[in-house]
This record gives structure tokens, C-alpha cells and sequence, in this order.
């Protein structure tokens, strides 16, 4: 008979093996678009190159550092006060609207016909048709880096739930804040020198996350960001769909620029966050700021759902407006026209609900199966090959994948695009689950055996049941990861498999307003749903005595 530990090795191995080889077969595609110096020397020949690689850095490196900044500034006002818990209720909610269905909405609010702009008009600025200026993809990055900002706070700030929520952490940290107070520290204060210093070290992952989206986002680039110059990875998009080879080769060589920008950048983040000493002192106030700290930080949080609450007000007016002139700030005529058209594509909507359902439900499993058997060291190297897809260019990262599909025949196919969501959503899904499964009082289980339970019946009885909101709530944070995702569906599907987010993020490059919100609606009305049954079905039960 084997050993339990040498069990536990055999399935964790089974489970690294296609995890581990899927990478390095990967990374065998694209590595060797790293010597084709021919490509490199166009590359950097190409017109406003320079221009491209600055708007990169400024709108990555700015949108990050202030969403890092805020969310910062959020938890030293919300931690250990009771409207914390309500801000950790309302994330699922804000994290259900894609990147994409958030950029369509906010250019609905900022572009020069949109509604900030009529709200005003002409009464206050004059304008009786829409200005000649540049209020949404404006060539300074604003409006991306906005967009960028809106959307990673929520992440960041529900990747520090994760944490706040654990056993192991969340009282202990507590205490020590309350002990820094008796000995003369304000709340704020006690927070910034006792709980951010060991808080900000485990978020280090999910804000290198946002930092590589940022530097490489296409599909909200696409419709947010500035386009001339364009980001250098919208440009690098462009070059990898041309037909011409010697083309594809630029862009695999602007792939691997954004590679190397990203490790720079995240490598001086990663020394930033590991470097012990005080927080910057710019950071927290003095006691007579404090005072006022508590309105502050919800009128902060309260200010973040109103940009999301007018943004998704944005897509369902937009949604279903008919005749809409400028300046008037209500369509003259309603039409359902666009739903219905939506209604048509029943086929898309169908395939977005078996993708999202199908790889989030295997990256839960997936997820569990790892965290049960993995031994420690197993764990630690696995899960920096597996946040390779957060950390790599998404332009780059899908353009090996499509390779390895080719020579696998799976391109076009239903199996080859679920297996590329089943690629993004698994790192999500560790994330999301590993703090509650790790935080797990091991106490339970010697207990069980005490009682002569078997481990499946210690694993159904007792450790999922009482882990049941946190598995949830990973089923739900993989199917809105599965739901947004554009690059993999559009190359390994060759066009073959449309979802909603393909379909609205094609459709808003063209006229189609209404259908174009429609759709973006749609990509937040699906993950919100399931989110919504998350936390229906995770909700503590009542008992009646």
C-alpha cells in the first residue's frame, strides 16, 4: 500500500503535468520570435514607436499606482468599522462588469455627444452640437487610465477581503491594531504601522496582476484608450492580425518589449512592496484629519458606486435609445431594436453561458483538488507558472496558444476555447479560493477522525459545507474572468465562436450605439447574476430550534 504523502505526490503530479507542460509548450512557440532581429529592427523603425512605448508606461504605471494608492487609503478607513462589511458585499456586484462592458459605458458618459457633456449644454458651455474635442480617447491616456482605475480598486480591494476574512489573520490583526491604539496611535495610524505592513505583502500578487493589465490591456484599449499614439499593446494587436508574416513578426517582437517592460516594472514593484520600514508618511494623516476619516472613506466608496451605477445606467439608456439628438439629455424615442437583435444571437449568449459555466466549474475542481493534495513546495512552484497568463501580455500569451492549437487541431474548435478560458480563469480561481481553504482550522479534521470519519466524509460533512460561501464565490469570480475574455476566443476560435464580449467589444468600433450597449449590458447582467446566486446560496443557513 502507498503512503498517504506519496498518494498526495501522484495526484499532485497529475495535476501540475498538463498545468506545467501546457506553459513550457507555450513559451516553445513564442521564444522563438525573440531572434528574429529583422523584426526587432522594424520594430523599432515603426512610426511614433517611442510615442507608443511612453503612452504604455504612463497609462500602466499611473492607473496602477493610483489604484494601489486608493485602495490603500479605503481599507485604513474602513478597517475594523462595521461599513466594511458592506463594502465587501457590493464587490461581487462591481466585479461582475467586465473591463470592456465598463470602458463602452464610460465612453458613453465622457465622449463628446455623451451625457456629461449634455447635462451642461448648451445652458453652460454653448454647445448646441457635439465639440470637436477630444473628451473620451483623448490622446493624453485620461480616459483609459480612468477606466483602468474604476476597475482595479474593486479587485485589489476584494483581493484584501480575501485576507481580512481569514482565521488566521483577520482577529490576530485586529488585536495588534487595538494594541498600537493604547499605546497612543490614532486607528489610522495603528493600521499604516501594524496591519499594511503585513497586509500589503500578501496582496503582492493580485497587484502585479493589475500592473500587467494595465501595461497590456487591448480590449479596453481598444475602446477607451487614446488612439493616436495608440498603446503598444493595440498596436502590437494590430500587427499580429495582419496576413503579411513578416508583420506577425513584429508584433510577436512588440510582444516580447511589452514582456520586458512588464518584468522591469514588476520586478521594481516586487523590491518596492518586500522593502521593510515604515509606510510613506504621505499616506496617513494626523489625528485632527481622522476625525472627519470615517465620512471620508465611505463618501470615497459611495462616489465608486455612483461611477458604476451612471455607467451602467449609461448602457441601459444607451441600450434601448432611439432618435437621440444632441443636447437633449433623454432620447426622444425608445426602441427595443437592439435586444432584439441580441435576442437573435441567442447562439452567442449560449455559447458565453456553456464557456463561463464549463471552465469555471473545472477551475474550481481543478483549484480544490490542488489545494488538497499539494504539498507545500508543489504549491509555491506551480503557482508561478500558473500566473504566468496574469503577468504575460495577453497579445503575446494568445498567440502562442493559437500555435500550440494548430499543431494540436483544436483551433476553431469548441474543446481548443475552452480549454484557453479554463488557461485565464484557473489563476483567478486560486487566488480567489486559496486564503479561506489555507486559513482552514485544521482542528476540524483530527477531529473527524476521532470520530472514525472517513476523509471524503470529513470533506462532504464538514470542510466544504463550512467553506461553501468561499467555493461559491470562486465559481462565481471564474465565470466573470471566463465571461470577459476576448483574446483567446477570437484566436483560438478563428472567429468561429462568437460571445458577447467579442460581439461588443467588434461592434464598438462602428455606429451601432444601441447594440453596442446592449451588449455590453449583457456582459455585466450574466456575471451579476451569478454572483447574486453566489451569495444567495452561500448565505449562512438559520436554524430553527
Amino acid at each position: 500500500m502507498l503512503k498517504k504523502s506519496t498518494k498526495q505526490s501522484i495526484v499532485s503530479a497529475i495535476l501540475a503535468l498538463p498545468i506545467a507542460s501546457l506553459l513550457i509548450a507555450v513559451s516553445a512557440y513564442i521564444l522563438p520570435a525573440i531572434g528574429r532581429f529583422d523584426a526587432w529592427n522594424e520594430l523599432f523603425q515603426a512610426p511614433n514607436i517611442t510615442s507608443a512605448l511612453a503612452m504604455t508606461l504612463w497609462t500602466g504605471l499611473a492607473s496602477t499606482l493610483l489604484a494601489w494608492w486608493l485602495t490603500a487609503w479605503l481599507l485604513s478607513q474602513a478597517f475594523g468599522k462595521p461599513w466594511w462589511a458592506a463594502v465587501v458585499h457590493k464587490l461581487g456586484w462591481l466585479l461582475a462588469v467586465p473591463h470592456a462592458a465598463f470602458a463602452v459605458g464610460l465612453v458613453f458618459l465622457l465622449a463628446p455627444s455623451g451625457w456629461i457633456l449634455r447635462a451642461f449644454s448648451p445652458w453652460l458651455t454653448g454647445f448646441a452640437q457635439p465639440p470637436q474635442i477630444a473628451t473620451s480617447q483623448d490622446a493624453y491616456g485620461l480616459g483609459l487610465i480612468a477606466m483602468l482605475l474604476f476597475k482595479e480598486v474593486p479587485f485589489l480591494l476584494w483581493a484584501a477581503a480575501t485576507q481580512l476574512q481569514r482565521d488566521d489573520a483577520a482577529a490576530r490583526w485586529l488585536r495588534e491594531s487595538q494594541a498600537a491604539q493604547t499605546l497612543g496611535y490614532s486607528r489610522v495610524e495603528a493600521f499604516w504601522q501594524v496591519v499594511w505592513p503585513q497586509l500589503r505583502v500578501r496582496l503582492l500578487w493580485p497587484l502585479l496582476a493589475v500592473l500587467a493589465y494595465g501595461l497590456t490591456v487591448v480590449d479596453a484599449a481598444l475602446i477607451a484608450g487614446p488612439g493616436s499614439p495608440a498603446t503598444l499593446s493595440v498596436r502590437t494587436w494590430n500587427w499580429l492580425q495582419d496576413s503579411e508574416e513578416a508583420t506577425n513578426a513584429v508584433g510577436a517582437a512588440a510582444g516580447w518589449l511589452l514582456t520586458a517592460m512588464v518584468a522591469v516594472c514588476a520586478g521594481l514593484t516586487w523590491a518596492l512592496i518586500m522593502r521593510r520600514g515604515k509606510v510613506a508618511q504621505g499616506l496617513h494623516g494626523s489625528d485632527a484629519r481622522e476625525a472627519n476619516a470615517p465620512s471620508a472613506g465611505q463618501f470615497a466608496w459611495g462616489s465608486l458606486l455612483c461611477v458604476y451605477g451612471a455607467v451602467l445606467l449609461a448602457l441601459a439608456v444607451g441600450s434601448i435609445s432611439g432618435v437621440w439628438p444632441f443636447p437633449q439629455f433623454f432620447p426622444e424615442s425608445l426602441s427595443w431594436e437592439a435586444w432584439h437583435s441580441v435576442a437573435g444571437s441567442s447562439r452567442s449568449i449560449g455559447i458565453t453561458l456553456v464557456l463561463a459555466v464549463t471552465s469555471s466549474a473545472l477551475g474550481l475542481i481543478w483549484s480544490v483538488a490542488w489545494l488538497e493534495t499539494a504539498p507545500p513546495s508543489w504549491d509555491a512552484a506551480l503557482r508561478r507558472l500558473l500566473y504566468l497568463p496574469l503577468l504575460l501580455p495577453g497579445v503575446l500569451w494568445v498567440v502562442g496558444l493559437h500555435r500550440l492549437a494548430l499543431d494540436a487541431q483544436l483551433t476553431g474548435q469548441f474543446t481548443g476555447v475552452l480549454l484557453a478560458h479554463l488557461l485565464a480563469v484557473l489563476p483567478y480561481s486560486l487566488i480567489a479560493l486559496s486564503p479561506a481553504y489555507q486559513a482552514f482550522d485544521p482542528r476540524y479534521a483530527h477531529i473527524s477522525a476521532a470520530l472514525g470519519k472517513s476523509r471524503w466524509q470529513y470533506l462532504l460533512e464538514v470542510k466544504w459545507p463550512l467553506l461553501r460561501q468561499s467555493l461559491l464565490a470562486t465559481f462565481a469570480v471564474g465565470f466573470a474572468v471566463s465571461v470577459a475574455q476576448f483574446l483567446p476566443t477570437m484566436y483560438v476560435g478563428e472567429g468561429r465562436w462568437s460571445t458577447v464580449t467579442t460581439e461588443a467589444v467588434t461592434l464598438s468600433s462602428g455606429g451601432q450605439r444601441s447594440l453596442v450597449a446592449a451588449y455590453a449590458w449583457l456582459q455585466w447582467l450574466l456575471p451579476a447574476c451569478v454572483f447574486a446566486l453566489a451569495a444567495w446560496a452561500g448565505r449562512p443557513r438559520k436554524f430553527i430550534h
